[in-house]
């Protein structure tokens, strides 16, 4: 059994923590903002050797005795622990991602550039194309990476104490079993709502039912083509300034917020969130393309960008930096739901029909909800396989019983969140409607034009990542957060149309 580390031994990891955590989040910015092509996680690493031993992180582990900085640090340092394995795997995925090319129908697509495109193909043909050629090259150049990568993090976990991963991350305080539950009650209880509206949103939108629609249909689907005109590109960085100035925040003056605005040819189509020193350093990274799913992507980003900004500098690192991430999440998902609230619409964009479209947005958060409720059951059987590869199949279940759309089966491997960050989402969409909830009794439908909200959003992000999103929801309303609290707010929607 190791042995407790004394406080200053911990106050000396906590500091290189906050260190090695600001250079990875650097080394991302500086890589998917197309700064640079190669993504070099491997030096990071080395230099934080320590934070990265078995050592460590069973040393913490025995310290951490009720403490919840301790049991963050402690966390923090496993993940570090796996991270090392498996970091070459991730540059080598990443730098494939950033060079991997497909031919289709003649033309030379980038790998980062497939996803996106599905969306903005019309011709159902070539976005199965398309899609096929995303399949290929996942299979031939990502997935033994992947599995590699998968393994060594199977293995890797007992060394840390546990059985296996899900109960590595049930030791950190996960409500891991109690979360499935709640799954698969909101499964159950959305089953028929998902198949009537999810049916007349792929009719509205592309013309077919949910019965005949195929995965490469989907990207066409979200995109919204129909709507661009509502989001233009031009618009999106006024409208988040505008929506923020009525909070009572100027975006523009916000010393410690950078704003990436520029054009690159490997930068990530997506608005991405850097907090490189939280709060002195916070990078809002875009690249407007424009149409809904680019706007929300970036008001997304935003609440992320917001929250880093407005955190207290006197907290420790781990209550800046680590934490519950449900609870940053929840506030990218504050900012983001904007733009499917039709009182928003109407009021910043004089927008046609918000109802009809805050109905479709609402569909959508149905969808995501329930894949995610399946991804997790998924993990947490995933986590607990002898055998990875078996998996396929069970992936192709799960994920198609709850959207009714058969997923790619190479996809088994690359659509598994790190550190059970599916878990952090599904709870941040709960503490996000019930949020949105209490603002809206208490300051109007249109809360978010209220200075008073505004101080109130203020004063909790200044709390950082202290409390856990339970704390955090019971401290401003009182409440348990409940996912079946997100179906209640997609009802509502639904029904206003």
């Amino acid at each position: 059994m190791p042995e407790a580390l004394g406080q200053g031994e911990i106050d000396t990891l906590s500091a290189d923590a906050d260190r090695f955590i600001a250079e990875l989040d650097e080394e991302t910015y500086l890589h998917y903002a197309g700064l640079k092509e190669s993504y070099d996680l491997a030096p990071i690493y080395e230099r934080h050797e320590r934070l990265t031993q078995l050592d460590t992180a069973l040393a913490l582990g025995a310290s951490v005795d009720g403490d919840r900085r301790r049991r963050e640090l402690w966390k923090f340092a496993c993940e570090g622990y796996l991270g090392n394995f498996v970091s070459e795997e991730e540059e080598r995925v990443a730098e494939l991602e950033a060079t991997l090319t497909a031919t289709v129908d003649g033309e030379e697509i980038s790998f980062r550039m497939l996803k996106p495109r599905l969306g903005n193909e019309e011709d159902r043909d070539v976005r199965a194309r398309v899609e096929a050629a995303r399949n290929e090259l996942t299979e031939e150049h990502l997935n033994d990476l992947q599995l590699q990568a998968a393994q060594v993090v199977q293995r890797e976990t007992q060394q840390l104490g546990a059985a296996n991963y899900a109960d590595l991350y049930r030791s950190f305080g996960f409500p891991l079993d109690d979360l499935a539950e709640q799954c698969r009650r909101l499964l159950a209880d959305t089953e028929d709502l998902w198949e009537e509206a999810g049916d007349r949103f792929f009719r509205s939108r592309l013309g077919i039912g949910l019965g005949e629609l195929k995965r490469w249909d989907l990207g066409r689907a979200w995109r919204g083509a129909d709507w661009d005109a509502a989001f233009p590109a031009e618009a999106m960085l006024p409208a988040l300034e505008v929506t923020l100035a009525e909070l009572g925040i100027d975006l523009r003056g916000q010393q410690n917020v950078e704003l990436d605005l520029e054009e690159r040819p490997n930068k990530d189509p997506r608005a991405f969130c850097s907090p490189i020193e939280v709060p002195e350093r916070v990078v809002l990274v875009m690249k407007p393309q424009g149409g809904p799913a680019d706007w929300r992507t970036l008001f997304h980003e935003a609440g992320h960008t917001e929250h880093f900004a407005h955190t207290a500098p006197s907290l420790s690192p781990e209550e800046r930096r680590l934490g519950d991430n449900a609870v940053t999440e929840g506030w990218a998902m504050l900012l983001e739901h904007l733009t499917i609230d039709p009182v928003w619409l109407e009021r910043r964009l004089d927008f046609p029909r918000p109802y009809e479209f805050a109905a479709e947005g609402a569909t959508e958060l149905l969808w995501l909800v329930r894949r995610y409720a399946a991804k997790l059951l998924y993990e947490l059987e995933f986590h607990t396989a002898e055998d990875l590869t078996a998996l396929g199949p069970r992936y192709v279940e799960l994920l198609s019983g709850a959207t009714k759309v058969e997923p790619a089966a190479v996809d088994y491997l690359g659509d598994i969140d790190e550190g059970f960050y599916a878990s952090q989402y599904l709870r941040a969409w709960a503490l996000e409607a019930q949020l949105r909830a209490y603002l809206r009794e208490r300051f109007g439908n249109a809360w978010f034009s209220r200075r008073e909200a505004g101080s109130l959003l203020r004063e909790l992000w200044a709390e950082g990542q202290k409390p856990t999103a339970d704390e955090l929801l019971r401290e401003v309303t009182g409440e348990t957060l409940e996912l079946a609290a997100v179906a209640d707010r997609i009802r509502e929607s639904l029904a206003a149309v």
